[in-house]
């Protein structure tokens, strides 16, 4: 296994020391994931970037957090899910969409689990999704332009979820407690 730094403001190239700093003023710490990212400054601003234009589209952050826990728990996420788990909780979604998601289970609402399904046909189908999973997605309330903001969550996921399996990134001391168990969601 290749090892990665967990770097600080001490050791972070100079580039990523200021977008360090932005994550510990957004967070109150800096996250293990910004910690391993800012060995590439561009990787970190690149993640810092998609995380804020993904949470400026039009989605709520129930919808919001559909999109980034389906994707954490279809890649096994282990870093990813627990922190988005406290994120949720931070967000004030309901603990009833919290645990569908995470259990992978049906979720409490036809849209939130419209927008789950079409959010893994993008990603068990890299992105080939037929016309008729679509128009199911339209047909449940959603827009063209949800399509194209679902695949911006997407792409933010991918650089963080692929950069957790990479490092091994240890799991943060707040979201520790929403530790997640990839093979007992399988077992649901």
């Amino acid at each position: 296994m290749t090892e990665f730094t967990l770097h600080t403001a001490q050791t972070a190239p100079e580039a990523s020391k200021p977008l360090l700093a932005k994550s510990e003023a957004a967070f109150g710490m800096i996250p293990s994931l910004h910690a391993v990212m800012a060995e590439s400054p561009q990787m970190l601003e690149g993640y810092q970037q998609l995380h804020k234009l993904f949470q400026e589209t039009h989605f709520n952050p129930e919808e919001l957090t559909v999109v980034w826990q389906t994707i954490n728990v279809e890649n096994n996420c282990h870093y990813c899910v627990p922190a988005h788990t406290g994120i949720a909780k931070s967000m004030k979604v309901d603990d009833a969409i919290i645990d569908a998601l995470r259990d992978g289970t049906p979720l409490p609402d036809a849209k939130l689990e419209a927008l789950r399904d079409f959010t893994l046909k993008i990603v068990r189908d890299r992105g080939v999704v037929d016309d008729a999973a679509v128009q199911a997605f339209l047909d449940a309330g959603f827009t063209r332009r949800s399509v194209l903001d679902v695949i911006l969550g997407y792409a933010q996921k991918i650089m963080s979820n692929y950069t957790n399996h990479f490092a091994e990134t240890p799991v943060d001391k707040p979201f520790q407690k929403f530790a997640w168990d990839p093979a007992a969601t399988k077992a649901a």
